[in-house]
């Protein structure tokens, strides 16, 4: 026991200055550089085809568990896709959402929360959310999450944003019991 400690002990400084390097090399953790692994496994995801506001990661995986930013409906190139039309934008975001889940190892079905964002959100816009987002989830048993309606978005013209939180079910390792 004392042993594990001494080696614990040496080894807690490193740590402690792994952590403090990678919180002050920037906004993205310095080790976790895009598409990178940071600290304790923490994994930056930032598709090279997939265009992203600027100052925002994509998603980050924690352990299995994904969270994915507002997913926005921007084409590869950073070009706005359909300008003043919910449907086409919301398909966009939901495309671009179920992306960043594949390059994160999981699949909508995997999606347990899924938070939108709308602008100037009528109770109308609800039907064309639904129906961009049917190829995507189940109408029965959808993810937990919530609609809003906000002022405005980053970047002139955009309507919606999709974020979510995902726990692939293939990895989730089962449950051992210690007996007594």
């Amino acid at each position: 026991m004392q042993r594990w400690m001494r080696g614990l002990c040496s080894a807690l400084p490193a740590v402690v200055a792994l952590g403090c390097m990678a919180g002050a090399a920037g906004p993205r953790g310095g080790v976790g550089a895009p598409g990178g692994f940071g600290p304790e496994g923490t994994r930056y995801i930032n598709p090279g085809t997939l265009a992203a506001l600027d100052g925002f990661t994509h998603a980050v995986k924690i352990g299995l568990t994904i969270y994915v930013s507002g997913e926005v409906p921007l084409d590869s190139t950073g070009r706005l896709v359909g300008p003043g039309d919910l449907r086409a934008q919301a398909r966009q975001a939901f495309a671009n959402l179920a992306f960043v889940l594949q390059i994160a190892g999981a699949v909508p079905a995997d999606v347990s929360k899924l938070d939108i964002y709308v602008v100037n959100l009528r109770p109308s816009d609800l039907a064309a959310i639904k129906e961009a987002g049917a190829d995507f989830f189940p109408p029965r048993n959808p993810p937990a999450g919530v609609v809003l309606g906000v002022q405005a978005l980053p970047r002139e013209g955009m309507l919606i944003a999709i974020d979510a939180i995902a726990n692939p079910r293939g990895l989730i390792p089962p449950r051992i019991r210690e007996r007594p």
